[in-house]
């Protein structure tokens, strides 16, 4: 009788294979693990521009920019406190009015310090300043 082999992976070839993931995973994981912060930066800069272009309306209409005190509330919601927009759009500028990625709400200035209006958000540490994923990321950046 003759006998047949048998196909198959002997255990050294598996252990060859494990050790050549594990250095991939080693190298890729780390890189992979820093694109969350960035695409929330991302995402951040993305409401910005939304708002800046909603806020860019609002003023077409009513020939200025809402108060610091108004806020970016005035793009959804028709204001109540002076100055009171003469032609504000029924429905608003915004549908909804966004948090940060991290949870926060934008922070909003009229007249600013770097334009006529700053929009940013405060970053992961919802505190002013701040470096990398802490930095505040603003519309003067954009």
């Amino acid at each position: 009788m003759q006998r047949r082999k048998q196909g198959g992976f002997t255990l050294i070839e598996i252990m060859v294979v494990i050790v050549i993931l594990g250095i991939l995973a080693a190298l890729v994981v780390p890189k992979v693990m820093s694109r969350p912060d960035e695409a929330r930066a991302v995402a951040a800069k993305q409401d910005i521009n939304a708002m800046s272009q909603a806020l860019k309306l609002y003023r077409l209409d009513n020939t200025r920019y809402p108060s610091s005190e108004q806020g970016l509330k005035a793009l959804s919601e028709k204001p109540t406190v002076a100055p009171l927009p003469k032609n504000w759009k029924p429905g608003g500028y915004l549908e909804r009015l966004p948090m940060d990625p991290w949870g926060n709400p934008y922070q909003y200035a009229s007249p600013g310090t770097h334009g006529e209006v700053d929009i940013w958000s405060l970053g992961a540490d919802g505190e002013p300043g701040g470096e990398g994923v802490d930095g505040d990321i603003g519309n003067w950046q954009q």
